[in-house]
């Protein structure tokens, strides 16, 4: 028998999925069993896998200590790691930080360096990250923004954030803003793009379409709502997300005649030189409609980089 008593690491977090946690080599089914039998007790009673954990509860788990692996499996070279962001906002639940054009939110086969990595290597350089604590929590980014678009980024340091954010994101509770510049200016100069859009595998664009096409069941709906800022060549236009799309942005403003300026990939005339789309991700509005978790102190919180800044 083991017992684990859970901290702000570990919090929020499922039964089922602590377990996991600290034995990667039992199989799923042997671990359920195991809540089953009732060998998985927090504080003396018996919880099933669904159970949330809650800071301070005793975890004891009656299985062979072989079933447990004590050691990390971590790899990420913390102290070594880049540990330089552009931290806007922080608390002890969350982090919005402004990611640099260029910069992927996230790792990829090919680069490890990015602004998911960057925060970790910071809270564990800070302290708040505890690897040798029982099944750590490795804070995460609660969405991702295009590697050469910049702005603002929500990270969550433990699950219950993470969780919490994911599901206000889902029920359209954080509005996302972006200011864009367009090679002209759209007509009308404030509206909404909604359509359809798919993904052409041969290159990597996605494509928008009015109606949703009969041949690509993968389609997904989007809706933009826009308002021109600054008229002319090219225009200043704002544009909030209504929904969550890869190229969103890019694909629909291209699809109504006003491509991103440098965004030759979307349509966007070019003199020859490398230039990436104007994009910056520039206001959270944390505009809760839902009540009674850790996060609600966050109600009405509007977090905003400079208008325009980096565009």
């Amino acid at each position: 028998m083991k017992e684990f008593k859970i901290d702000k690491n570990s919090q929020g977090l499922r039964l089922d999925k602590f377990m996991f946690k600290l034995m990667p080599t039992q199989k799923s089914g042997e671990i359920y069993m195991a809540l089953r039998k009732k060998k998985v007790r927090v504080n003396g009673k018996h919880k099933d896998g669904a159970y949330r954990l809650c800071p301070d509860d005793l975890v004891c788990i009656y299985m062979n200590d072989e079933c447990f692996d004590t050691g990390t499996n971590i790899t990420f070279p913390w102290e070594a790691a880049d540990s330089n962001i552009d931290i806007v906002y922080e608390d002890e639940n969350i982090l919005v930080i402004n990611k640099p054009s260029g910069m992927p939110s996230q790792d990829t086969d090919n680069i490890s360096d990015s602004l998911e990595s960057r925060m970790r290597s910071y809270l564990f350089k800070k302290g708040e990250l505890d690897l040798s604590c029982p099944a750590p929590f490795i804070p995460s980014l609660c969405h991702r923004i295009d590697r050469n678009t910049s702005g603002l980024v929500i990270g969550a340091k433990n699950p219950s954030a993470l969780r919490i954010i994911n599901q206000k994101i889902k029920d359209k509770e954080i509005r996302k803003f972006y200011i864009c510049q367009t090679q002209h200016t759209p007509n009308p100069p404030q509206g909404r793009i909604c359509g359809w859009l798919t993904r052409d595998k041969s290159t990597r664009r996605m494509l928008f379409s009015k109606e949703k096409p009969k041949s690509s069941p993968d389609a997904v709906w989007c809706e933009t709502v826009y308002k021109t800022l600054k008229a002319g060549t090219p225009a200043t236009v704002e544009a909030e997300l209504l929904t969550g799309r890869t190229h969103q942005i890019r694909a629909g403003f291209s699809a109504i005649g006003c491509p991103l300026t440098g965004d030759v990939k979307y349509g966007a005339k070019t003199d020859g030189k490398k230039e990436y789309q104007h994009l910056v991700s520039y206001k959270i509005i944390f505009d809760f409609k839902t009540f009674g978790d850790s996060l609600e102190y966050l109600k009405d919180k509007v977090i905003t980089l400079d208008k325009g800044e980096g565009v």
